[in-house]
């Protein structure tokens, strides 16, 4: 059986590395290593440990740019209710994978900056998915299918925070689950936000 190509291989390495040490003690060093590949081999690939983490974003969780740009390109296609179901279901799930990867960057300060400044050059960082929310809401709001005075980018906000608590606030209870499964956490949510938007 051929093995995956080198480029598959680095991202899955990345992958599980970042999710099970975290961000900062997966180097790009263990992560060619894990790859079987060189470090040289991976910088072939991707520019830095930043790209890298990225791409892991972008290709290994759940798609949540695309499907927000799609709604805003195209508002009304489903009731407002739906779409802003659909994006809680898909953040919950985007933070629940994606907040134990960056988690361990917090630990170290230094290391948090640089990360963050190379975020910045790359045009990414945890700001997107409220801009594109945002965007979405604003879509709607010309539509005329959510109030004229709402404050979309507060509704993105409080939208996308309950999600991303939701990733990680429950790991100490009893059971270490939610008291809601993430379907009727993001319909709830959802019709919650529309209360005051709609």
């Amino acid at each position: 059986m051929q093995s995956p190509p080198t480029r598959v291989r680095i991202l899955d390495a990345a992958h599980e590395l970042m999710l099970t040490i975290g961000l900062a003690r997966a180097t790009t060093k263990a992560i060619a290593k894990a790859a079987g590949c060189s470090e040289a081999a991976l910088y072939k690939h991707f520019a830095s440990k930043e790209d890298l983490f990225v791409t892991v974003l972008k290709e290994r969780l759940p798609k949540l740019g695309p499907l927000v740009e799609g709604l805003a390109a195209e508002p009304g296609e489903r009731s407002v209710e739906s779409n802003l179901t659909e994006i809680a279901r898909q953040a919950a799930l985007f933070y629940a994978e994606s907040f134990p990867i960056a988690a361990s960057l917090y630990a170290d300060p230094q290391l948090k900056r640089r990360h963050d400044e190379a975020l910045r050059e790359l045009g990414a960082g945890p700001h997107m998915p409220i801009e594109w929310v945002d965007g979405y809401l604003r879509a709607e709001r010309s539509a005329g299918r959510i109030r004229e005075d709402a404050d979309t980018y507060a509704a993105a906000s409080l939208l996308l925070g309950a999600c991303a608590q939701r990733a990680f606030a429950y790991d100490m209870t009893p059971s270490g689950e939610p008291p809601q499964t993430r379907e009727e956490f993001a319909r709830g949510v959802a019709r919650a936000l529309l209360r005051g938007i709609g």
